[in-house]
């Protein structure tokens, strides 16, 4: 039997584990977006789970509160996906049609439901910002043969180049699990990490300057390394904001439209309301905005 003592000093133990219980508990139970991904690959790999829930897997974060794929730009993964999701009885939220023309043009679409009273987002797109066609292409080949397919490290800390400011946190902490050397220097957010680095590796820091600029300023003081970064960092979140400004000037009218059409679409099965959203959004969303800045690619 345990005594007093002892009883505290397991308690103090028990606290002091109670992060590392709970995370173990996260990373070997079954979610419900888990799930999804098993299923929406039921036969083929269709969907590769990303953001938030590829920061759980690497073991960046705990847990996020919603779900977000890339799919296959394809009709039979869309119908497939969009049958899953009617199965929980997923609606529409705000966003464009689960369909290959706008998801094509960059656009992205948004599912919820409920299941074990908990609710569920489901985010889909096929064409994330800042992956290029030969990273999206290598992504899908990695993933092929994969139990849980999700995004690696590098393609998640550039999806995480958002307009939030506590993703560049992320960002960092993808970095230190990087092991290539180049892509640690290019994704680093630490100024004494990228000092120590550019003592190390100065060919490599000449090699990726004109790619990433900061690393010009790595041989300065940590100050000096701090602003860079800081700048950096201010860069990119306007950036993010440009682009996505482009798709919300290209939404005025379905955003005019919406609430009409999700009353009317609000106790319809998911198919027979994703008739009308086609039908409605053919009149009023383009299927890829006309403005979008040159430096802002999907």
């Amino acid at each position: 039997m345990l005594s007093v003592r002892n009883a505290d000093l397991w308690t103090i133990a028990l606290i002091q584990k109670e992060r590392c219980v709970i995370y173990i508990y996260l990373m070997h139970s079954e979610t419900i977006y888990l799930l999804l991904t098993r299923q929406f690959n039921q036969g083929k790999l269709r969907a590769i789970l990303s953001s938030g829930q590829a920061a759980v897997l690497h073991r960046i974060a705990m847990m996020s509160k919603d779900g977000d794929w890339i799919v296959r730009e394809d009709t039979e993964s869309i119908e497939f996906i969009k049958s899953v999701l009617g199965r929980f009885n997923a609606r529409y939220r705000f966003g464009a049609p689960f369909d290959e023309r706008w998801l094509r043009g960059g656009w992205s679409s948004h599912f919820e439901f409920y299941h074990d009273n908990l609710r569920v987002r489901t985010d889909f797109v096929s064409r994330p910002p800042r992956i290029s066609p030969e990273e999206l292409t290598a992504l899908w080949e990695e993933n092929k043969a994969a139990e849980i397919p999700f995004v690696n490290l590098t393609v998640l800390a550039e999806l995480k180049k958002t307009n939030r400011e506590k993703d560049y946190a992320i960002i960092g902490e993808l970095a230190r699990k990087m092991k290539k050397t180049e892509e640690r220097i290019l994704y680093s957010r630490s100024a004494r990490e990228l000092k120590e680095m550019a003592d190390c590796f100065p060919e490599v820091f000449k090699k990726f300057s004109a790619r990433r600029p900061v690393l010009s300023d790595a041989g300065g003081t940590l100050e000096d390394i701090e602003k860079s970064l800081d700048r950096e960092r201010r860069m990119l979140i306007h950036k993010n904001e440009r682009r996505l400004a482009g798709y919300m000037d290209a939404a005025k009218a379905w955003s005019d439209a919406w609430p009409d059409i999700e009353k009317q679409i609000a106790e319809m099965p998911l198919l027979k309301a994703h008739s009308i959203i086609v039908e409605n959004a053919l009149k009023s969303l383009p299927f890829k905005p006309t403005k979008l800045s040159d430096d802002t690619p999907l």
